[in-house]
């Protein structure tokens, strides 16, 4: 974050390339009339630096507020666990006031923590990449939107969505008509929504079944394919989930493009399977998601769509939350439907992604999965191969540190493993991350010595 003085010399120096008021005031995320009358002081007077102020003296030097904000960001106020509040963590100061030698109120710990853009106290959901082949993967599909064929489908299930029924109906308020709804429900069982989006319009096909076994997926995927001509080609974009890389639906797929399937000897590993279900020498092919990558396909925002439009409601039984879906089906097929046009091109992410391993390395090494680990090890590692350039050099070397001060603690969690062929690639994704670094001459003299 700028300081003061930097603020001002960056709208000075901007004004002086003869950029926009406006434009400035947005760079640098403050006010149009602040810029001019900066700009405007320095034109009169060549004095950019603070005035004196009158009134009280700060309370807090630079160095007290630094130690305040990472006492509220830094420390948690149970055992690997809790985020503070305002309230908390000033009592918490206030009672024990040597932990930073200060002792701030709530306001000033509010005022601190706003004036450095800081909001510790809420969270997010996110997908952290592990997949070690993500970004081939993801660049095949980007690839795909941009240059869609005619019949591209997106397609995915919503498994086990609860039936409620809220006890008493809902009522509306006198004056806004604003809805009430009873806090308290009764289960009235479980419905899986299977849905295929469209690319060309956005219109959507769907059915609901009690379960989303094999047979039950090949059933949903049979009757979808057999929609459309013999020898129409027809994609999809689906996970990675265990029924969707079968044998059983390499033979639907084998039987809806007119060929043989192998035979299951030669499609006998899931990896095998993966790649005939994505070769393009047939009239289905199938475009597998990353691992933690379902944001890349395109029906999860129609999910969102329905579960905000439908989920919400009061069902007594799974045939009223069926009824209801295929209403709102049929309304957006013929009234709402429309294209998702992919814009997302990943700059940035590949940075992004080495800058999160590396912190969650560097703070949190020994709490992490080892099976998780590995994977993410193997991701840096093809990262360096093939995605040098996508990434600065600064974050290299910030991974770099982190790997060289955290790898006696991921040895040790190596050791703890019990399973032997775990341990062996957990090893092993640790040494070839360490050999990709030395070979890219990014490196510490912890790694150098490894």
């Amino acid at each position: 974050m700028l300081s003061n003085i930097h603020r001002r010399i960056a709208m000075v120096s901007l004004a002086d390339s003869r950029i926009e008021i406006n434009a400035i005031a947005i760079t640098l995320q403050c006010s149009v009339l602040t810029v001019r009358r900066c700009i405007q002081r320095s034109r009169m007077t060549g004095d950019i630096h603070e005035r004196t102020r009158s009134g009280r003296p700060a309370l807090y030097s630079e160095e007290e507020r630094l130690r305040i904000v990472a006492f509220y960001c830094q420390i948690q106020p149970l055992p690997n666990s809790g985020r503070w509040s305002l309230r908390w963590a000033a009592r918490r100061l206030l009672a024990d006031p040597t932990k930073i030698d200060v002792s701030p109120s709530k306001s000033t710990l509010h005022r601190i923590l706003q004036s450095n853009r800081l909001k510790p106290h809420r969270s997010r959901y996110f997908l952290h990449i592990t997949d070690p082949d993500f970004f081939p993967k993801m660049e095949h599909l980007i690839a795909l939107y941009r240059k869609p064929p005619r019949r591209l489908f997106f397609f995915d299930e919503c498994p086990g969505i609860q039936v409620l029924k809220r006890l008493t109906p809902d009522l509306q308020t006198d004056n806004m008509r604003q809805r009430l709804e009873e806090f308290e429900y009764i289960r009235n069982g479980t419905l899986d929504v299977f849905a295929f989006l469209h690319h060309a319009d956005g219109k959507v096909g769907m059915e609901c079944h009690a379960d989303h076994t094999a047979s039950t997926f090949a059933g949903v995927f049979r009757r979808h394919a057999v929609q459309f001509s013999k020898d129409e080609p027809l994609h999809y974009v689906m996970d990675n989930l265990s029924t969707h890389r079968g044998y059983a639906f390499c033979q639907v797929v084998a039987e809806l493009s007119g060929i043989a399937c192998p035979p299951e000897r030669n499609l006998i590993t899931q990896a095998k399977r993966v790649q005939w279900l994505c070769r393009e020498d047939k009239r289905i092919v199938i475009h597998f998601t990353p691992y933690h990558g379902s944001w890349l396909n395109l029906v999860e925002i129609w999910f969102g769509i329905m579960g905000g439009k439908v989920l919400s409601e009061s069902f007594g039984a799974p045939e009223h939350l069926k009824a209801a879906l295929e209403a709102f089906v049929d309304d957006w097929n013929l009234l709402l439907a429309h294209p998702f046009r992919w814009s997302y091109d990943g700059k940035g992410l590949h940075d992004k992604a080495v800058k999160r391993f590396g912190t969650m390395l560097r703070n949190s090494a020994a709490m992490m999965e080892l099976r998780t680990l590995a994977k993410q090890l193997r991701l840096m590692t093809n990262l360096l191969q093939d995605y040098f350039s996508e990434v600065t050099e600064e974050t290299w070397h910030q991974l770099a540190v982190a790997v060289s001060s955290q790898s006696a603690v991921v040895a040790e969690l190596i050791q703890r493993e019990g399973g032997p062929r775990q341990k062996k690639n957990a090893q092993q994704a640790l040494d070839g991350l360490i050999t990709a670094l030395k070979f890219r001459s990014i490196s510490t003299k912890e790694l150098a010595a490894a």
